[in-house]
C-alpha cells in the first residue's frame, strides 16, 4: 500500500533530520520503501510518498526518529491512476443516463 508520510519539523527546523540523515542515513525496516519526497519552501513539512505492506513497519520507523523534533503522520493513499479506474465505472453510468 502507498502512503503519505508529512513530516512536521518543531519550530520549522529541519536541520536535526538532515544532520541525523548525514550522520547515519535514514534506516528503514524491512519492508518500507521510499519513494519520493517534497519539502515546503518554508521548511515547515515534508511530504513523503512510502509503500508499507504493514503498519507495524511505520511504528518500527516512527519510534526511531523520536526525540528529532519531528512529528509524523501516515496517510493511506491511491495513486490517481488506480482511482481513475475505480471511477471509470460510475463515470460510464452517469454518461449512460444523459
Amino acid at each position: 500500500m502507498l502512503f503519505m508520510v508529512i513530516e512536521t519539523f518543531k519550530d520549522n527546523d529541519m536541520l536535526p533530520i538532515y544532520q541525523q540523515l548525514q550522520a547515519g542515513g535514514r534506516k528503514l525496516p524491512d519492508g518500507l520503501r521510499y519513494i519520493d519526497s517534497w519539502v515546503e519552501p518554508n521548511f515547515a513539512r515534508c511530504f513523503q510518498l512510502m509503500e508499507a505492506d504493514d503498519l507495524r513497519t511505520f511504528q518500527s520507523w516512527a519510534l526511531s526518529w523520536r526525540g528529532f523534533g519531528v512529528s509524523l503522520e501516515i496517510v493511506p493513499v491511491v495513486s490517481s491512476a488506480q482511482t481513475r479506474e475505480v471511477v471509470a465505472p460510475f463515470v460510464a453510468a452517469l454518461q449512460e443516463d444523459k
